[in-house]
């Protein structure tokens, strides 16, 4: 059975700080910022979002394996019927209503860390998106999902939020899970524990098939590029040479982070201990 751990160094990260209100002003920073939400949940062309469609769901990936279906989250879709609390929880511990399991690749083991008020922010912010009809269809999994992803989640407060490494990683992992993205896949899933950042994930689409580089601190990952090209790699989609960078790296969300946020992501990224090239670990 695939298992999927919270890396130690996010549960870790997850301090408790005083709580704050949620607000829709935060859930459309969250979705349509850093969170990027619509990168699996909208529709995609060879040059990204198909207009008109802004997580409407669409399929993911494809595989012998499983074929996952990121449902429409807008008000037309299943959704609609979940309340606050049940849509919260699918979001953050991966269980529906019905009690089925969520699988991959949502994130649900980063997510479990999103904290209480962002969770609730988002959740205020996608119950008043425009209705776009669509019905992606239903994922298919010929592998067993685990009974849960974990005990139930009581309480999450988010890192004190500003330009530091703690909070990258509050970022970095339950918000934007770029560790996710940039671990290689294992016999068990993410291999976001044991190859943090060492990137080798094989991603499948309308842009063909792209593997996330290495994001740790050494020397096949980012020690040779300096913090302005990697904001500019990271929000832009810029190589330092000047050549584009390809889908499904969400370069237009990332672009609506704050800079202090920004700076916090690559704080934590160069603290990343350095790991060779992680293609090879499956």
């Amino acid at each position: 059975m695939k298992r999927f751990l919270l890396p130690s160094f996010i549960l870790a990260s997850v301090a408790t700080t005083p709580a704050a209100e949620p607000t829709i002003e935060r859930g459309i920073y969250l979705v349509e910022g850093p969170a990027a939400c619509g990168n699996c949940h909208s529709p995609m062309g060879p040059e990204g979002p198909v207009p008109d469609m802004h997580l409407a769901g669409r399929v993911v990936e494809d595989l012998p394996e499983y074929t996952a279906i990121a449902p429409n989250i807008t008000p037309a879709g299943a959704v609609a019927d979940w309340s606050d609390a049940e849509l919260a929880r699918a979001i953050r511990e991966g269980i529906r209503p019905d009690g089925s399991i969520i699988g991959p690749p949502m994130p649900i083991p980063l997510y479990r860390g999103l904290s209480d008020d962002d969770l609730m922010s988002m959740v205020i912010y996608l119950r008043q998106v425009p209705a776009v009809e669509n019905d992606p269809g239903e994922s298919r999994y010929d592998i067993p999902l685990p009974p849960s992803y974990g005990p139930p989640v009581e309480r999450v407060s988010a890192p004190e939020p500003g330009p530091t490494a703690d909070y990258g990683a509050y970022l970095a992992g339950p918000v934007a899970h770029c560790i996710e993205c940039h671990s290689p896949m294992g016999p068990q899933g993410p291999m976001s524990e044991t190859h943090t950042g060492a990137g080798g994930f094989e991603f499948h689409g309308p842009w063909g098939t792209v593997i996330s580089p290495n994001i740790t601190s050494g020397e096949d990952g980012i020690a040779d590029y300096s913090d302005e090209e990697l904001k500019a790699m990271i929000a832009k989609g810029q190589r330092p040479d000047g050549e584009r960078m390809s889908p499904p790296m969400p370069f237009a969300h990332y672009a609506k982070m704050t800079a202090k946020d920004l700076d916090a992501v690559i704080a934590y990224l160069r603290q990343l201990p350095p790991l060779p090239d992680g293609d090879g670990a499956n």
